[in-house]
């Protein structure tokens, strides 16, 4: 048995003999009901010897109403039975509440960060109702074998000793092997449970980050853990089920094998003047009332005992706050003017055999440079930003940043480059949280608040309650979310900022702000916009129209590109603040 499960068995003698009247009155009502059990072997027995076999057929009827009499008594015995129960069960579930919110608050005290546990709500519902309902199941099927396997003893006993001889040994040692297999099965339950929540815990956090995890190019890596985790379950699943089969045989011994030795003993103990209603009284005894109770208390002891084990060691333990991960160094500070980005004859396409949606593409963008990239959807505008964040590997040609093939990073945030989606993400935790994701390493204050008024979301913090306030992003429009991760982008020491659509979801003059923070922002920047004003604030301009591109700046586009005069042709240069339908770029 682990410490825990040692710890546990004091408080439940303590809890038990706390509530003495409960107990009695249980135990009381269930003589009563075992009566039923006495009553129908030796009915039975009767009702052949004394009645059918002996020609009587009244007094054989009449055993056999008083076997079915005592069935509506223990009826009757189990309503009182229940009473009891629950002058048990309640009780637990009351304390084991006050458990959960007195440890909940205390932790909440001594560290307000951990005041929002969002698996107390599990403690209070879930797991004390399944600790609830466990203990209730394993209260009447132990208190049921109890009472049942004794009044069948008894039975035994008044209709011929030797009838124990056959019954006691393989029911003894049936019930040796199965206590024998319950400390092996609660730990493999154990491990099965911490298995299970690890796999789940695991999937939850893959499933809500999943861009995280792609955009960070940790897919081959997540998938591993995961497929780890998977396979530790399985483990441990096979051997909960190897100990489920000893269990399996345990009630066989003790619950199979009485009936058989007791058939190949019928012929001596009918030598022995045994008649055949004592044997058949006794064969009753083992099928109607021996059996279903061993393999009821067998059950409940190795399933629902266990889980309420487990259940219980967590709602009464004290949980070991989670150790604080050491960080890691801080990134070299990258070079003031930021990476040169290369394509060389770069070509890229969605599986074999597809239309390429970047073709043999030379492009170069220069250290420090801010590179607007424009054109119709569906022209791989994004795919670009994937090839040069890493996440794409091209079908042919090469992409170089900063001398460098670029490649998905495998572990944490890419302190060289960041990309931002159209699709801001942002997850449940606190603002500065949120801001610091690409900054493991932690910002001065000074810069936390630099980036906050650069890209305007200083409003949007005080709104939310400050940098320490809890963040639901449900709760976010999707501007909101873009600001966000705008200024989380900004916060990062990665020289390369790659933006795909990143302010989308902003009006023009927050939009503004925003890119313009970007371009005083030490580093290469590459903008996928949505808007002509976007366009007009970058030193060049790279036109996507398939495969076909266009470079140059706004004027030199306007005189030679009629797709992005095309694109330009809806913007009024007299009102930047506005942009019109045909002012959208993408």
């Amino acid at each position: 048995m682990t410490a825990a499960t040692l710890r546990l068995l004091p408080r439940a003698v303590r809890f038990l003999r706390a509530r003495p009247r409960a107990l009695l009155a249980m135990a009381a009502w269930s003589v009563l009901e075992s009566g039923h059990t006495f009553v129908s072997g030796y009915a039975v027995a009767h009702a052949l010897d004394a009645g059918f076999l002996a020609g009587r057929t009244g007094t054989g009827l009449a055993w056999l109403a008083v076997a079915a009499g005592t069935v509506v008594l223990g009826g009757i015995a189990g309503r009182g039975v229940f009473r009891g129960l629950a002058a048990l069960v309640e009780p637990l579930r009351d304390h084991l509440v006050h458990q959960v919110v007195a440890a909940a608050l205390g932790r909440a005290v001594a560290d307000p960060s951990r005041a929002a546990d969002s698996a107390v709500v599990s403690r209070l519902t879930n797991q004390t109702e399944l600790a609830r309902d466990s203990f209730a199941g394993l209260v009447l099927v132990a208190r049921s074998f109890v009472f049942t396997v004794a009044g069948a003893l008894v039975g035994l006993l008044s209709l011929a000793p030797e009838l124990l001889l056959v019954v006691v040994p393989p029911l003894l040692a049936g019930l040796v092997l199965f206590l024998a297999t319950l400390v092996p099965m609660a730990r493999h339950q154990r491990a099965f449970l911490q298995a299970d929540e690890a796999l789940a815990a695991e999937l939850g956090a893959v499933a809500t980050g999943l861009r995280d995890v792609v955009a960070c190019g940790a897919q081959r890596r997540t998938a591993a853990r995961t497929h780890a985790l998977i396979e530790a379950e399985a483990r441990t699943a096979r051997r909960l089920a190897r100990w489920t089969a000893a269990r399996s045989l345990a009630l066989g011994i003790a619950g199979q094998l009485p009936v058989l030795l007791l058939l190949l003993a019928a012929p001596w103990l009918l030598r022995r003047h045994l008649t055949t209603g004592d044997v058949l009284g006794a064969l009753t005894y083992l099928t109607q009332a021996l059996q279903p109770a061993l393999q009821s208390v067998m059950q409940a002891l190795g399933a629902a005992g266990t889980r309420l084990l487990v259940v219980l060691e967590r709602l009464t333990g004290d949980t070991p706050p989670a150790p604080h991960p050491t960080p890691p160094p801080a990134p070299t500070p990258p070079p003031a003017d930021g990476p040169r980005v290369e394509f060389r004859a770069t070509t890229f396409s969605y599986g074999t055999g597809a239309r390429p949606v970047v073709k043999d593409l030379h492009l170069t963008v220069e250290p420090g440079e801010h590179l607007v990239v424009v054109g119709p959807s569906g022209t791989g505008k994004s795919t670009l930003t994937g090839l040069a964040a890493g996440l794409l590997t091209p079908t042919a040609g090469e992409v170089r940043v900063a001398g460098r093939t670029p490649s998905a990073p495998t572990a944490g945030p890419d302190p060289h480059r960041v990309l931002i989606p159209q699709q801001a993400y942002v997850f449940t935790g606190t603002v500065r949280e949120n801001l610091l994701y690409l900054r493991p390493d932690g910002a001065p204050p000074g810069a936390v608040e630099a980036s906050l008024d650069a890209v305007g979301l200083g409003p949007l913090v005080d709104r939310l309650g400050g940098l320490d306030a809890p963040l639901d992003p449900t709760a976010l429009s999707q501007g909101e979310r873009q600001l966000l991760a705008l200024g989380r982008a900004h916060l990062s020491p990665a020289p390369l900022v790659l933006l795909d659509e990143a302010t989308c979801h902003l009006d023009p003059a927050a939009e503004e702000r925003a890119e313009r923070a970007f371009c005083d922002r030490p580093g290469t920047l590459v903008v996928v916009a949505h808007r002509i004003s976007s366009a007009r604030r970058a030193d060049r301009i790279l036109v996507l129209d398939g495969t076909r591109t266009a470079v140059g700046t706004h004027a030199d586009l306007l005189r030679r590109s009629p797709l992005y005069r095309d694109l330009a042709g809806g913007w009024d240069p007299q009102s930047p603040e506005r942009a019109p339908t045909g002012a959208h770029l993408a």
